[in-house]
C-alpha cells in the first residue's frame, strides 16, 4: 500500500546551517563541514526556515525504508557538527604489557602478547585518536568514519580461533557517543 505523502522534519541545531542541493545536504557547525549524497530519485532532501525536509511522495515500504534512514544520517550530521562523536576504547593486557601509541596518521600496538612486530593500522582522515593510559579515544564529526576507526582498533587486536572469554588480551570498546557498553 502506498502512502500519499510521507513527511520528516529535522530541526537545525543553533549555530548550524545547512543546505541541501540537488540531494546533497552540506551541514557547516563549530566543528566544522559534512557533506552528505543522499541517492535516491523517490526521496527528497531539502532545507527551508531552519529546518531539514526529507519527504517521499507515493511511498512504498522501500521508500519509507529510506526516508527513515536519511533521517537518521541527517540527526547524525546535525550533531557530528555541533557536539562531535566520540567512541572510548580500553587496553586489557595480562601477561604482556601492550604499549599503543598514534604516530602520525598511524595506530600502533607494539608488544601483544609478545610479538616483536608491531601491528599497524592507518588513521581515516577527519578523526583524531588519543592515547591516555589505557583509555584511547576517537573523536570526530562524521559518526561513520569515527565508528569504522574505533571498530579497527578493535579489530587489531582479533585473535581468530581463540576463545575471548579465556584470552582476554585486547582493545575492547567501552563507550559509544556517551553511551556505556
Amino acid at each position: 500500500m502506498k502512502a500519499e505523502e510521507l513527511t520528516e522534519n529535522v530541526d537545525i541545531l543553533d549555530g548550524v546551517t545547512a543546505t541541501a542541493d540537488a540531494n546533497i545536504l552540506t551541514v557547516k557547525g563549530e566543528k566544522g563541514e559534512v557533506q552528505r549524497h543522499f541517492p535516491s530519485r523517490k526521496v527528497l532532501v531539502t532545507t527551508k526556515d531552519g529546518v531539514v525536509t526529507v519527504c517521499a511522495k507515493k511511498a512504498t515500504a522501500r521508500e519509507k525504508k529510506l526516508l527513515y534512514t536519511f533521517r537518521a544520517h541527517i540527526r547524525n550530521m546535525l550533531r557530528g557538527v555541533k557536539e562531535g562523536h566520540m567512541y572510548k576504547l580500553k587496553i586489557c593486557s595480562g601477561h604482556f604489557p601492550m604499549n599503543a601509541s598514534v604516530k602520525g596518521n598511524t595506530f600502533e600496538v607494539k608488544n601483544f602478547i609478545g610479538e616483536a612486530v608491531p601491528r599497524v593500522m592507518p588513521i581515516l582522515e577527519g578523526v583524531d585518536v588519543k592515547v591516555e593510559g589505557d583509555i584511547i579515544t576517537v573523536t570526530g564529526i562524521n559518526k561513520e568514519l569515527v565508528g569504522q576507526v574505533a571498530g579497527r582498533i578493535e579489530n587489531l587486536t582479533k585473535r581468530p580461533g581463540f576463545d575471548m572469554r579465556i584470552f582476554q588480551d585486547g582493545i575492547y570498546l567501552t563507550e559509544k557517543d556517551g553511551k556505556t557498553l
